[in-house]
């Protein structure tokens, strides 16, 4: 019974030539009969009335026979279409109407010609990007992984810029583009990227590149239904590739790469690996988006995300405005939908208010100083807020206010109006991004760690949770880790979750081998605050022993610096300033780098530190 249930949904669409080229013209018969009836209707009436010829129109009715006639009284009512008709039956014997007929099939209709001026040259703009990535190795911070190649879409914009996603060059070494039709490659410049968005800045400093080629034109937001054309280089081969749809949905999009939500497109046009960074154009040749995911999954077809030009301009106007990438402003709040009644008489709201209760306020935020659990957020710069957290957006849609605020810069102010204690403020709040606990990107510099004593402490992000337990880290995590992940938030603007990563065997640590991933609660007795404080606490320690505790109140690390312990400090990140080292420490690290060279380890650590 279940093997012969047909499946619902969309059935899959054939691939035809004309479908992916929406802009072609049709020059077939079909095409160029109905551009001659419309112009053989508006000449036809001079020739007519002819008395010497005797082909007026009631003697070509009278002609056909009676079941032709049914057919031109009921087949259409319209002048086009009875004309038509005439000029079918008795072409053969009308010179001028047949000569006309020829006429137009050899011109083609100018409107669908306007068409493909516009949308051509703009394919020319699509350009295959190349990229070399090297990782971190999150797991060793002290290596990279293997190095790896990769393929993606870009397009010119104007400035002598190229525009792809950001997940096509993270953790680049090298970028590369080629035109299309050309066999060269030429080494690019990254200007900026933009990990929230998803989108990347590109140039090229040869000249020879930005020849012949006219930038690409950005088009308004589309409307449900309107169709899209995606244009790129994705698998299956090294030509260009266009697949067509429609937009099906705009609403607020979980962006994975970045871990935020934007606006963004929903189409049902084919977005495969390679796709991503290609333009996505409308039937007018503007571009009206960037292709960047797709929804992967037994039940859906054919269901791709394109970040739409709100979100692009944005991100351009950013890097114009400030010469870097700032970032998308959000309120740091957690709010809670107001449509229950009851809770609203209880909180105080009449019944002409509507809005969203805070629950809680990020205390890294700027709006820490203004907004207070519990206040009702009723307006965000002059628009009101529906119960239920969604705006006005267009003619019969609504979209969350984060909409609202997406659409601010950073540093930029909004006024927020709240209900509190049946009391409605108005405060003007500036905006900043979003300062994480655990972050969800480490914006391309390499993993901080530090060992002592066989011990390797590092903080806790989204790529280390990934390193640790695969994409699947949110169900296999520890609880705990999970725990802060997802709920925790940062007291202040340089605390970090500092972890014990794993314990490097030695005799110094024998018992402490099972020890992975537990975080370090205090030194000492002192709070760990981040990883560079227990660095500092470390290095200054006058005590005979180094006391590390960590969670679950289980294990409690002691060290004797009295005993001949190999003791190596490393902190890593992107500033290369060698660090003092105090006397004890710096006489014990050569011991272990000597350790750490035996035939038990293969990559030894360096020797010197970094300090953020």
């Amino acid at each position: 019974m279940e093997q012969s249930k047909r499946k619902r949904g969309r059935k899959r669409k054939k691939p035809v030539a004309e479908t992916m080229d929406l802009q072609k013209p049709n020059t077939g018969a079909s095409s160029a009969s109905a551009s001659a009836s419309a112009l053989d209707e508006a000449e036809v009436p001079e020739e007519r009335p002819s008395p010497q010829r005797g082909r007026g129109r009631p003697r070509k009715v009278q002609r056909q026979d009676t079941s032709k006639e049914v057919v031109a009284e009921k087949g259409s009512s319209s002048p086009l279409r009875r004309e038509s008709q005439v000029v079918a039956s008795n072409g053969d014997s009308s010179d001028l109407l047949t000569h006309n007929l020829a006429m137009v099939a050899m011109e083609p209709p100018a409107p669908r010609w306007d068409q493909v001026v516009k949308v051509v040259p703009s394919r020319d703009a699509v350009v295959k990007v190349f990229c070399v990535h090297t990782e971190p190795n999150f797991s060793l911070p002290w290596q990279r992984k293997r190095q790896y190649s990769s393929s993606s879409s870009g397009f010119i914009i104007s400035g002598r810029r190229v525009l792809t996603n950001a997940h096509s060059v993270e953790h680049y070494t090298q970028v590369k583009l080629k035109k299309r039709g050309s066999d060269t490659k030429y080494v690019a410049t990254v200007l900026a990227i933009g990990t929230e968005c998803d989108i990347a800045m590109l140039t090229v400093s040869d000249d020879e590149f930005w020849e012949g080629v006219s930038p690409v034109e950005f088009g308004s937001l589309p409307a449900l239904q309107d169709a899209v054309t995606v244009v790129g280089y994705p698998i299956g081969g090294d030509t260009i590739s266009v697949t067509s749809g429609v937009v099906s949905r705009i609403e607020i999009l979980s962006y994975v790469h970045g871990s935020t939500e934007l606006l963004g497109l929903q189409i049902d046009a084919a977005i495969n690996s390679g796709n991503s960074g290609g333009p996505a154009f409308n039937d007018k040749g503007k571009c009206v988006g960037i292709a960047f995911q797709s929804l992967k999954h037994d039940d859906v077809e054919n269901i791709g995300y394109v970040i739409p030009t709100p979100v692009i301009l944005h991100f351009i106007n950013d890097y114009e405005k400030s010469g870097e990438y700032t970032g998308f402003p959000i309120l740091g709040i957690e709010w809670q939908k107001m449509e229950n009644p009851d809770l609203r008489k209880a909180i105080g709201m009449s019944p002409n208010q509507k809005g969203v209760r805070v629950r809680r306020v990020e205390p890294t935020a700027p709006e820490s100083d203004f907004l207070k659990p519990s206040d009702i957020i009723l307006s965000f710069d002059g628009v009101d807020i529906a119960n239920d957290g969604t705006v006005p957006f267009r003619h019969g849609e609504r979209i969350g206010f984060s909409y609202l605020v997406s659409q601010k810069y950073t540093g930029e102010n909004a006024v927020v109006k709240v209900l509190r204690e049946k009391r409605v403020y108005e405060f003007n709040i500036k905006l900043a991004t979003h300062k994480r606990l655990v972050p969800a990107h480490i914006r391309g510099k390499p993993p901080s760690y530090y060992i002592i004593a066989g011990f390797v402490f590092t903080t806790i992000s989204v790529p280390y949770l990934r390193s640790e337990y695969g994409k699947d880290y949110e169900y296999d995590a520890p609880v705990k880790l999970l725990d802060k992940h997802l709920h925790a938030m940062a007291q202040s603007h340089d605390e970090q979750l500092v972890v014990v990563s794993q314990v490097l065997v030695a005799d110094i640590n024998i018992g402490y081998e099972d020890i992975v991933n537990n975080q370090v609660l205090s030194f000492n007795g002192q709070p760990v605050k981040n990883l560079k404080t227990l660095a500092s606490m470390v290095e200054n320690c006058d005590e005979e022993f180094l006391q590390f505790d960590l969670e679950y109140q289980q294990v409690s690390l002691s060290l004797s610096l009295s005993l001949n312990a190999h003791i190596c400090v490393c902190l890593c990140s992107c500033a290369c300033t060698v660090a003092h080292v105090s006397k004890h420490l710096r006489l014990l690290a050569l011991e272990l780098a000597v350790w750490f060279c035996s035939e038990d380890h293969h990559q030894p650590p360096p020797l010197f530190f970094f300090l953020q």
